[in-house]
């Protein structure tokens, strides 16, 4: 989403590193290309202002220190007053409360708000280990209540049922009532939204607040609206006490406005961002993390914890200890290892987290989308016990048999074996300890790395 303003953030660090010194004149030059980027992503005009006084205001004072290019410190001054922007830190949520602890979700039409409250209750119960209870008030949308009904079951929450007809109130206050009977930790309600801002929802919503008296009223605001996004914030904020936002579609193609601007907008902080269409894509909002993604310098720590919550440490430590005995590494072993890549969304969902030179480089990787993940499992099905263990018998026969059986040319069917070869090659390496030979032989497997 930030690609196009990280380049021009890039090429600000670009300009200012053969300068000597930080000064007026430079500082100004490069505020102005960061202007015309933020402008270009979206940003609201008030919050690039506030936004670029600052940073000429901290900039004109810093003190670069001998280590440093004058274009690190523009850098180390952009990412504070960028963490700055978007909140400083994580603000979690806040459950402490008699149960059940009420999260009312306020919204438009469109905006993720259905999708949002089941990827709430999945991350509710699987990080807090909460119980959860979901129950829509979109009496306007038979779509929306079936479509929570669905999503409670995928995230295995506890649904409470709702019709058309029935009064939004009414429908939240039994909500509550068998919340509290049936000892709920947590009821979360998606409320109706509309396509655009209206008295009769702004009511609605009012009347569902103060029936409820939720201790967190959270706002879903899609990323890719941009400026009407802010808009919509600020009116949401005029007329709920919001406790916090929630951003959607932040892995769109989208300018990304939004992000930068809605914490300042509303005063709330970010919660979450929802970063895909899987059930499992939403993640705490943490202020330091995007900058860094945005500078260009990746997100290490997020992608760690993605690494460790979808690695199944037994394979691994399976894998491990087939590698030093010096067994060799086969089709089955691969496939686990792709199956492992799958399951954390894919090379793709994992280059955004990489700083940039090796976001590129993973991005150039050969094969290694969710349509090529898939790909390569098929083939290596088609083939046989024997021939996964000993992929040395696979000769034009056997190859043509296999590329009909998984649908796909021969020539794929190659690819694959070359493929793997590489990282046959790569494991004996790891058991012989040549990490120096393993990294130079990488070349090969990831054309263009250095």
């Amino acid at each position: 989403m930030f690609d196009n303003l990280t380049g021009r953030l890039a090429r600000v660090v670009k300009t200012l590193r053969g300068e000597a010194r930080l000064t007026e004149t430079n500082i100004q030059e490069a505020l102005r290309e960061v202007r015309v980027a933020l402008l270009e992503a979206d940003v609201a005009l008030p919050v690039v202002r506030t936004f670029i006084d600052r940073v000429r205001e901290k900039a004109l004072g810093e003190e670069v220190i001998s280590s440093l290019t004058p274009g690190q410190a523009a850098v180390g001054v952009v990412y504070r007053e960028l963490v700055h922007l978007m909140g400083e830190k994580n603000d979690a949520l806040d459950l402490a409360t008699q149960p059940p602890a009420v999260i009312l979700l306020a919204g438009l039409q469109g905006s993720g708000k259905t999708t949002t409250a089941g990827k709430l209750a999945r991350w509710i119960k699987s990080e807090l280990r909460k119980k959860v209870l979901l129950v829509s008030c979109d009496v306007y949308r038979p779509a929306a209540i079936e479509q929570l009904g669905t999503l409670a079951r995928q995230v295995e929450a506890e649904f409470f049922p709702s019709a058309v007809g029935e009064q939004p109130v009414d429908i939240a206050v039994r909500a509550l009532d068998h919340a509290r009977k049936h000892y709920v930790d947590v009821l979360i309600v998606d409320s109706a939204g509309r396509l655009g801002i209206d008295a009769a929802m702004m009511r609605e919503i009012g009347e569902l607040h103060a029936a409820l008296e939720p201790i967190e009223t959270l706002f879903i605001v899609d990323a890719m609206q941009g400026q009407d996004a802010v808009n919509t914030a600020k009116a949401f904020a005029d007329a709920l006490p919001l406790t916090g936002v929630i951003l959607t579609k932040l892995d769109g193609d989208a300018r990304g406005g939004a992000a930068l601007s809605v914490r300042q907008v509303t005063g709330k902080p970010v919660k979450f961002a929802g970063v895909g269409e899987k059930l499992a894509a939403l993640e705490p909002f943490y202020p330091d993390r995007m900058a860094s993604r945005i500078l260009g310098m990746g997100d290490v720590l997020s992608l760690i914890e993605d690494v460790q919550k979808s690695v199944d440490r037994e394979e691994v430590e399976k894998l491990a200890k087939k590698v030093k005995s010096g067994k060799d590494f086969d089709l089955e072993d691969f496939k686990q290892q792709v199956a492992q890549m799958k399951k954390m969304g894919g090379l793709a969902a994992l280059a955004d987290k990489l700083p940039g030179n090796l976001a590129q480089l993973a991005q150039g990787a050969p094969g290694m989308d969710d349509r090529a993940i898939r790909r390569i499992e098929g083939i290596i099905n088609a083939m046989t016990p024997g021939e996964r263990a000993k992929p040395e018998i696979l000769k034009a026969s056997r190859k043509r048999r296999i590329a009909a059986g998984a649908g796909v040319t021969v020539q794929e069917v190659n690819r694959l074996l070359n493929q793997f070869e590489q990282t046959q090659k790569m494991m004996k390496m790891m058991a012989k300890g040549g990490v120096a030979k393993m990294m130079r032989n990488m070349k090969g497997m990831f054309p263009g790395m250095r």
